[in-house]
């Protein structure tokens, strides 16, 4: 455990012009240019602030400030969404993290979940005590997002139409089949409903076993959601899919082509 320790009168100084110009995180670049140093220079500059406590190292060249309040070191980070924007831009938050923001899930999830254009070997790591799940997508994908303000930065998240439309491509980024279909029923009740956007998404987004999974689930859930089913119908492809990857499915609905657990194929069991 380090102890914060005192700065003198000219590091002090430096420490206050970056921190004022710069939103809670901060990179060897941008102390570079801050200070008109060159890059070894200000490398040099931050590690000698983390060894006396006032900023702490994410990962090679990026660190975060450390409270003034802080007795030591060992912090956790103050808002993960603003280490994901300097860590994994191009990105958004996506999956069940959006589905909270919105409130479309009661659930509570520790980890937070980052859609990335970029392909990190880890695609789970905990940083400073935040976990994260990982998902590449294409540069195309970057679609359907908001930019929602984190104390001064702005910070882009999926909309809700693009949340739910993420967990139909991938049900795990909902948690699973059952979470999925609750931020299903909870978006068609909500005031952010928005069929013609989520058809628009689904076509831009263009994987057909979306179309099979959000018309079972429309057939299922939102029986008179009429233009959504037909619409799901219209684009069905051919080949079978699963409603869930990560389960086991032994019936194929015939209607939609795709497989389901057992109990989800009678009408009325949902479990």
């Amino acid at each position: 455990m380090e102890k914060i320790s005192g700065l003198g009168k000219e590091s002090r100084n430096r420490l206050a012009k970056v921190m004022r110009e710069t939103k809670g995180t901060v990179s060897v670049r941008q102390v570079a240019d801050i200070l008109q140093l060159v890059p070894d220079r200000a490398a040099k500059v931050l590690a000698r602030w983390a060894s006396q406590g006032w900023v702490s190292r994410v990962q090679r060249g990026f660190y975060v400030f450390i409270p003034i309040e802080a007795r030591s070191t060992d912090i956790v980070l103050e808002d993960p969404w603003i280490v994901a924007d300097q860590l994994f831009s191009p990105f958004y938050i996506g999956g069940w993290s959006a589905a909270e923001y919105w409130e479309l899930t009661e659930q509570i999830f520790r980890t937070i979940v980052v859609m990335t254009t970029r392909k990190p070997r880890n695609r789970k790591p905990v940083i400073k005590g935040s976990s994260f799940l990982l998902r590449t997508i294409p540069e195309n994908a970057l679609f359907g997002m908001k930019s929602v303000w984190r104390g001064q930065v702005k910070i882009n998240v999926s909309d809700p139409t693009r949340t739910l439309l993420d967990m139909l491509n991938d049900p795990a980024l909902g948690g699973g089949l059952r979470p999925m279909v609750d931020v299903f029923n909870t978006y068609m009740a909500s005031k952010d409903k928005d069929v013609d956007l989520l058809i628009k998404y689904a076509v831009r987004l263009d994987n057909g076993a979306v179309f099979k999974r959000l018309g079972f689930i429309a057939t299922r859930f939102a029986p008179t959601e009429q233009v959504l089913i037909d619409s799901c119908r219209a684009r069905r492809t051919k080949g079978n899919a699963k409603i869930d990857p990560s389960m086991p499915a032994d019936k194929l609905i015939t209607a939609w082509n795709l497989w389901v657990p057992a109990n989800w194929a009678k009408e009325g069991k949902r479990d």
